[in-house]
Formats: structure tokens, sequence, C-alpha cells
């Protein structure tokens, strides 16, 4: 819910799953949120910026919470590598 100036002003805002879409109850004790740091390609040096994973409990249970990773990051990797390219031309 949202005041008049477009502020959020809900006590509890539910997250979704990044791997699987499920929302993220808040019971869910077992549920992570990871941030991935942003690395120049050219240099390695950190730029500031970072990426959120929210991972939850139900994968971690199932023992897949770092393919899960993987595989997020892996996406996220391509998807700026394409936007990166497509600022070039």
């Amino acid at each position: 819910m949202q005041n008049e100036r477009g502020d959020n002003v809900d006590l509890y805002v539910p997250r979704k799953c990044s791997y699987t879409s499920r929302l993220i109850e808040a019971k869910d004790h077992g549920s992570i949120q990871i941030n991935v740091a942003q690395v120049d390609p050219a240099t390695g040096i950190y730029s500031g910026e970072s990426t959120a994973f929210a991972l939850a409990g139900y994968i971690r249970n199932k023992s897949e919470g770092d393919m899960a990773l993987t595989v997020l990051v892996q996406e996220n990797d391509s998807s700026m590598a394409a936007a990166a390219a497509a600022t070039s031309i």
C-alpha cells in the first residue's frame, strides 16, 4: 500500500524466490538474500553496484541452493553482456 506521496507504507513486503518465482513467506526462516557484486569485465574492479538474489528455503532444503545461485548469476552475466554490447554499437 502507498500513501499520497508514493511511499511504501506496508509493514511486510513479501519477496519472491529468484530461481523458482515462489513467494517467500514470513515464516520461511531458511530463505536467504544474497547481493552479488557487479564487476567491470575489463579491469576486474568492483563497480559499486550489486544484484540481489533471493532463494527460498525450499530450494536450500533440497540442497540445490548452490546450483540455483550459479544459474542466476550466469543468466545475469549474459544479460549484462548483451546490454553492454547493445549500448556499444
